[in-house]
């Protein structure tokens, strides 16, 4: 495994630091770009691909040595930017499956999965890598690999990952032909209990998802 570059005094592609920021950036400009909606057919398979890169760069994060950065305190990057317009527009556009379950931890036994949403999830990630984004564009790379690093495990690296497993479900669903049930009034309000949590899908994922992505399911 190479070692990071920390300190380049100018952009060099094959530099840890650079390939990380462009895959963090891109996965910014990516999202928000679906969230406008102006091509929903592909919206869910363009989130699965986003999604599964960024976690390549999660991944090479994750196995990094730890980065230490260069201030004792973190420097203050502002306030970060509000997320609310782009939580609701990914909610509308992916509102028959926006609903799904996760485990939080997989190695913690005896926990129920617990509802969530994929556009919750999206929006959470994106503050976060907003956050070392702020720290790269103002010269700080060392702060903003830490920072990447540090959130990846205690945030974001788990909640893009739940969210891909999300999305992949339902590529495969559609894929094999295999219709999801119809779930009634099911929210991230409410609580699992013991019972499995379904996608809230059904006909209308059929109709919504599985024919824009030229898929032909059975009758």
């Amino acid at each position: 495994m190479s070692d990071a570059k920390l300190h380049a005094t100018s952009p060099d592609p094959d530099d840890f630091a650079v390939q990380i920021a462009d895959q963090v950036e891109s996965f910014l400009v990516s999202v928000s770009e679906v969230a406008k909606g102006d091509e929903p057919d592909s919206a869910v398979p363009f989130l699965l691909l986003e999604v599964s890169q960024l976690l390549l760069a999660g991944g090479r994060l994750g196995a990094h040595e730890d980065i230490v950065p260069d201030e004792r305190y973190e420097a203050d990057t502002g306030p970060d930017p509000d997320v609310d317009e782009l939580r609701e527009n990914l909610a509308r556009l992916l509102d028959p499956i926006d609903v799904y379950s996760e485990v939080f931890d997989p190695y913690e036994p005896r926990k129920a999965p617990v509802p969530a949403r994929i556009s919750d999830d999206l929006t959470d990630v994106i503050t976060d890598l907003r956050h070392g984004m702020a720290h790269y564009r103002a010269g700080r790379t060392t702060e903003a690999l830490w920072w990447w690093q540090f959130s990846y495990f205690s945030n974001w690296g788990s909640t893009a990952s739940a969210t891909l497993r999300a999305l992949q479900s339902v590529v495969a669903h559609v894929r094999l032909n295999q219709p999801l049930a119809e779930l009634d009034g099911l929210d991230t309000d409410q609580g699992m209990g013991d019972e499995t949590l379904e996608f809230e899908a059904g006909k209308v994922m059929q109709e919504e998802i599985a024919g824009p992505l030229g898929v032909q399911t059975g009758k």
